[in-house]
């Protein structure tokens, strides 16, 4: 790498929400390697494009096959160590089968959260920015 410059890498995943009880709960993860609350993500591999990244990593992460509205797409950019920025791009998913199962390798917890819950329970600032985001996108376009 030449001085001055950044490595890239990508992860791309999705706010996964359903209906449960009349309201809309999205799924949060509690991260092992940080112990951080989030949303399902990972990295993209050759040949996969954003979309199937993130429902590879859904999968791969919860147990459950999702179909993603990509009318939904916000990006968080940040450097997780020195001289490397990462992108992250959010979709918005509905549950569509699989069962809720989490990746012991790298998911220490999960929940439904209500949407209230779920901002108070996100770690960092950029995942409740993308978060507050979806609650527009859901009012406007709903589940």
């Amino acid at each position: 790498m030449k001085p001055g410059t950044f490595q890239m890498e990508k992860s791309c995943g999705a706010v996964v929400c359903q209906e449960a009880d009349g309201l809309p709960r999205v799924l949060v993860i509690r991260h092992k390697n940080g112990g951080h609350w989030a949303f399902p993500k990972g990295h993209v591999e050759a040949g996969e494009d954003e979309a199937e990244t993130a429902r590879r990593e859904i999968r791969e992460e919860t147990g459950l096959k999702v179909k993603l509205d990509q009318g939904f797409r916000r990006v968080v950019t940040f450097s997780p160590k020195p001289r490397v920025m990462k992108d992250v791009v959010y979709f918005a998913a509905r549950p569509t089968g699989g069962d809720l199962n989490r990746q012991e390798a790298e998911v220490e917890d999960m929940a439904w959260a209500t949407l209230g819950e779920a901002l108070k329970l996100v770690t960092y600032e950029s995942d409740r920015e993308v978060l507050r985001a979806f609650i527009a996108y859901l009012e406007r376009h709903g589940i």
